[in-house]
């Protein structure tokens, strides 16, 4: 009997090698939301530093200018603060419909996958038909043979 051959197999490969591709772009964008964390996370910490630093000088005693400089720095760093978080908004909503791309990839690719279970496994059923087919006719035959025989 002939080779299983599956006919969608080239459409398989296709849809197996786009997937391979959206989840290489999701690992990507993914990993720039985590550096854009990062750069979030480093932005708070210095504000919370500064502004501790800010508050402890107030105790000591310090000069209008300087207040003035701790009170613009602290703007400006909560200025940058509201834009990286915008940015970090922007790259989770990329990263989340990169991700609904891959789920829908996955889907497609594991029905053609499990359609090509399916015909191997009608393939190898209808091997199997063949091949008792093939030993019945042979018993037959020897059978027949050896009635002449007798």
């Amino acid at each position: 009997m002939k080779k299983f051959r599956f006919s969608l197999e080239t459409v398989l490969d296709y849809k197996n090698q786009a997937l391979d591709a959206l989840q290489a772009e999701h690992g990507a964008i993914l990993a720039q939301v985590r550096a854009q964390e990062a750069v979030v996370d480093g932005l708070e910490g210095e504000h919370s530093a500064v502004d501790q630093e800010f508050t402890r000088r107030k105790l000591e005693g310090l000069t209008v200018v300087d207040a003035l400089n701790y009170e613009q720095y602290l703007r400006a760093l909560e200025r940058e603060i509201q834009t990286e978080y915008r940015k970090l908004a922007l790259l989770r909503h990329q990263e989340e419909q990169k991700r609904t791309q891959v789920v829908e990839a996955r889907k497609e690719t594991a029905t053609i996958e499990k359609l090509k279970e399916h015909k191997l496994e009608d393939y190898r059923k209808a091997e199997q038909k063949d091949q008792e087919q093939q030993i019945e006719e042979f018993v037959s035959t020897t059978r027949a043979m050896a009635a002449m025989g007798t």
